[in-house]
């Protein structure tokens, strides 16, 4: 992923108002961020615990995502293993992310979840760039370049349930 500015992030929410957008909280640190090895930019409101957002290259535009952590108080939200990267975590470390769709339908309240890496660090899962405190990522018999594809893949697949 290119790196992004403030900006870039800010211009590039699909599925919230320009309110919401200038309000949101986005890290000071995008100099030091890891873009070569990042399939997406994903980061939690520190303010917020329950806000999160992503930010995806698409057809080449970026496509920002403002989502809601689901409460684990609710029920049973929380899995072991992640739906975009297939990484499988140890309890909490896994999520159901919620995100409202684009345009009218977004707008009715309709929206689409997805069980993620709570830390949204799915791309540096998938390169053994982060490694998982207590276990380590079960190993695959495809490659890394295979990974990374499935990964893209199936952040399409979602962001491809968000439009329609």
């Amino acid at each position: 992923m290119r790196s992004l500015t403030e900006h870039d992030i800010r211009d590039s929410f699909v599925n919230c108002s320009k309110g919401e957008a200038k309000r949101a909280a986005v890290p000071h640190d995008l100099d030091e961020r890891p873009w070569d090895d990042l399939d997406f930019f994903g980061w939690r409101d520190p303010g917020a615990p329950d806000r999160t957002y992503l930010i995806a290259e698409r057809e080449g535009r970026l496509v920002g995502l403002s989502m809601r952590l689901a409460s684990a108080h609710r029920g049973f939200l929380h899995r072991s293993m992640c739906s975009l990267c297939l990484t499988t975590h140890p309890g909490g470390g896994v999520s159901l992310m919620t995100a409202r769709k684009a345009g009218i339908a977004g707008r009715e309240g309709n929206s689409v979840g997805l069980y993620i890496c709570t830390d949204l660090a799915c791309s540096l899962y998938v390169r053994g760039k982060k490694q998982l405190n207590s276990m380590l990522r079960i190993e695959e018999s495809l490659t890394v370049e295979q990974q990374i594809a499935r990964t893209t893949g199936n952040l399409s697949a979602f962001l491809d349930k968000l439009d329609a």
